[in-house]
């Protein structure tokens, strides 16, 4: 079982370019056919991929922060490994969407040279969020395989089942599923990730703490400075009261609700300063820290709706990117979130541009629904080119499958027994 890796490229694109990619992701995105511009299905591992459209920085300044084309992917493995496995299965989209982008190698050069390329424009996260840590996507198939293979078994034997004990029947489940070699994988757990992976996981685990302690001393003599200024800027904050347009709203929207999961894909530039730059940086490396460690089995402090998530930094710390992957509509998830986690969403980003008014860097903020549901949709850009490898699955199913194999051939007692049966 491998970790999960975040994998992001992004290359500055030329003004006069950016129609003709615009176009090119809008046509893969109408015709439902990001398969034929980058057949992510053919790549192992991939989870979830997308291709998206940054515009320039604010007030037109390209030579700032020029427009960009920014490839994402969430796979299992390292990054070295996808990114020969892009290479080699999407090579043609990479040069049709890359190709304009500066250094991009010419037509004819080596995968070698592709690579290359690919690693030189790589972004790292700022924080990643992965649902539960080292499920893979062969796992996800293997236990989506499983519960059809038993749903099925049960409606057709459902008349010689009747009248049997939740024990009998989940013994006859055993013993069909255990006759199946196709199936022999089912009769034991998930491989543990690879020891090299579970003892840096451990280290940082262990280590990030250790470090604060010894930090401890001057944080806390920064503490009272820090809080003065924060309050400083929090009052000069001027909060953005626009409003998406209803042509950016249609457009956003005809990238949505195709499938059991939607794309989330948004932009925004940091107040100005390094003390919103520095306060960001600390705020995301306790919130990557978090995910690592605390929220990494299916629940964000409270949403459960989301599989992957990064906070990225780009143009030397001016902008940031987050994107995700989350289940029903972008509605519900915005609710989600505000409802269960306004203080985290207001620790982030009321460090942009234009956040609703914030006040000890956790209060208001997202509390001010209209205002922020406002806010996100002004700085979300259209995901066009998305891809997800089990798109009709919510997070919910996949930790359903899950325990439907732990249980199945487990210790349960008569009341488990029954719990396991409620699953189907």
């Amino acid at each position: 079982m491998p970790y999960q890796t975040a994998v992001t490229v992004q290359a500055a694109l030329p003004p006069d370019r950016v129609a003709e990619v615009r176009e090119l992701l809008h046509e893969a995105g109408r015709k439902s056919a990001a398969g034929e511009l980058f057949p992510f299905a053919e790549i192992p591992g991939v989870h979830f991929a997308r291709v998206v459209l940054v515009p320039e920085g604010p007030g037109g300044a390209p030579a700032d922060m020029p427009p960009s084309v920014v490839y994402m992917s969430e796979v299992d493995g390292p990054v070295e490994a996808h990114l020969a496995d892009l290479v080699r299965t999407a090579g043609d989209g990479l040069d049709r969407v890359f190709g304009h982008c500066a250094g991009y190698p010419a037509a004819g050069s080596p995968d070698a040279a592709r690579i290359d390329w690919l690693r030189a424009h790589e972004v790292p996260c700022a924080a990643f969020y992965v649902n539960t840590v080292g499920r893979g996507r062969q796992q996800i198939e293997q236990e989506a395989l499983l519960r059809e293979v038993i749903e099925e078994f049960l409606d057709r034997n459902g008349p010689a089942l009747a009248g049997r004990s939740p024990v009998e029947i989940r013994a006859a489940v055993r013993d069909y599923v255990g006759g199946r070699e196709d199936l022999a994988w089912a009769r034991t757990g998930p491989a543990p990730p690879p020891l090299g992976g579970r003892i840096r996981r451990a280290a940082h685990l262990v280590g990030v703490p250790l470090a604060a302690v010894g930090l401890l001393p001057l944080l806390l003599s920064a503490l009272p400075a820090w809080v003065v200024l924060l309050r400083m800027h929090e009052r000069r904050d001027v909060p953005d009261h626009a409003r998406p347009s209803h042509d950016r709203t249609r457009e956003l929207a005809a990238c949505e609700d195709f499938v059991a999961q939607n794309p989330f894909t948004a932009v925004g530039s940091l107040k100005t300063g390094p003390f919103r730059r520095i306060t960001l940086t600390a705020v995301l490396f306790v919130v990557d820290y978090g995910v690592r460690h605390v929220f990494d089995r299916g629940n964000l402090a409270g949403v459960k709706t989301i599989h992957f998530a990064r906070w990225l930094f780009v143009d030397g710390k001016r902008r940031v990117i987050f994107a995700s992957n989350y289940d029903g509509s972008l509605e519900s998830y915005m609710d989600d979130f505000i409802d269960k986690v306004a203080w985290g969403l207001n620790a982030v980003f009321s460090n942009g541009r234009g956040y609703p008014r914030v006040r000890w860097l956790v209060l208001d903020g997202a509390r001010d629904e209209q205002a922020f549901k406002n806010y996100l949709r002004c700085h979300q850009v259209p995901t066009q080119v998305w891809y997800s490898a089990y798109d009709t699955s919510t997070a919910h199913d996949l930790d359903t499958n899950a325990r439907i194999r732990a249980g199945l051939f487990g210790d349960l007692g008569p009341a488990e027994t029954e719990a396991w049966l409620a699953l189907f």
